[in-house]
């Protein structure tokens, strides 16, 4: 009498054998196995990238076409140490609209402190394009005068 051995059956799913797939879904196993649905989500991530180019073209444009043209613009055209506590400055004021605007100069000593420092108010009825002087009272010698910048009521970042 010879002995056969029985063949074991896999109980393990990973050992089952192979079948091919069929060919409406090219890999029914694997997407069942792993959670794939058969939906791409290649449009809805270039959906958003476009939205954020367009959203970043805007702001681009904004700020090329509305930010760089400012209300007031203001330049130092020269100053004079007069004495020990007093210095004379003239500022250039260029508006685009008659609006008010607000300039501030410093007066600075050799140490960069700030030794003295004037507000200069150029009315909405006046020229458009001036050359405004200023005289600043120092607490002791100035080097040099300092235009910070000018400012208006709707921006109040100097310019």
């Amino acid at each position: 009498m010879v002995l056969q051995r029985r063949p074991i059956p896999p109980t393990d799913p990973l050992d089952a054998p192979l079948t091919e797939p069929s060919p409406t879904s090219p890999t029914p196993d694997l997407d069942a196995r792993y959670g794939r649905s058969g939906r791409s989500r290649r449009p809805v991530v270039i959906g958003a990238l476009g939205v954020l180019v367009l959203v970043g073209l805007t702001w681009l444009l904004w700020v090329a076409f509305v930010q760089s043209n400012p209300p007031v613009t203001s330049r130092l055209q020269g100053f004079e140490i007069t004495s020990p506590t007093t210095t004379k400055a003239t500022v250039q004021v260029d508006r685009t609209k008659s609006i008010e605007a607000s300039c501030r100069l410093q007066a600075k000593a050799a140490d960069f402190s700030i030794v003295g420092e004037i507000t200069l108010t150029v009315p909405a009825d006046s020229p458009r394009h001036q050359s405004l002087p200023a005289t600043i009272t120092t607490q002791r010698a100035a080097t040099s005068v300092v235009l910070v910048g000018c400012t208006t009521p709707e921006n109040h970042r100097p310019r």
